[in-house]
């Protein structure tokens, strides 16, 4: 009887000692999964920032092309540019004023061509006057590197000013 109750004891403790086992991986695995979920929402919020940061240039170049297409027009193509807001207006800048310590926006104007049907090319045709492609890019620095975030469209001189 004695060895009947030495092994069932025995069994029991390596039953214990298995399920403590599986117990640990499944709590390591969780809590892993817990830890990759808030690093990326954590990142989620700074790529959304980014994002919004980016559409508020794009209006701000709006802005500035219903103050005088020569504002957006004046700037040579491919050159990018630095925007600040003046308290009343927005106006293009030289110097990089970063924004909450983190990010950098800039803004580039580019020239747009069109064919004979009048049709946006990526080359040849004619140079529109009327029309520019406006690129807001805005950058950051993460654990990984400089990431980017951009958008684009297309302005044209709807006010002939």
């Amino acid at each position: 009887m004695n060895s009947k109750l030495s092994a069932s004891s025995g069994f029991v403790l390596v039953e214990a000692l298995v399920a403590i086992a599986i117990l640990s991986v499944v709590v390591a695995f969780g809590m892993s999964a817990l830890l990759v979920s808030i690093r990326s929402s954590l990142g989620n919020g700074t790529q959304m920032q980014a994002t919004f940061l980016a559409e508020e240039g794009l209006e701000a170049a709006r802005v500035m092309r219903d103050d005088g297409w020569s504002t957006i027009a004046s700037h040579a193509s491919g050159t990018p540019f630095f925007i600040g807001f003046t308290g009343s207006t927005w106006q293009a800048t030289s110097s990089n004023a970063s924004i909450d310590n983190l990010f950098a926006r800039t803004i580039t104007v580019y020239d747009v061509y069109r064919d004979s049907n009048q049709d946006i090319v990526s080359s040849g045709g004619t140079i529109d006057n009327d029309t520019k492609k406006i690129t807001v890019t805005v950058s950051w620095r993460s654990s990984s590197g400089t990431t980017t975030r951009s958008l684009s469209t297309y302005l044209t001189n709807v006010f002939n000013n």
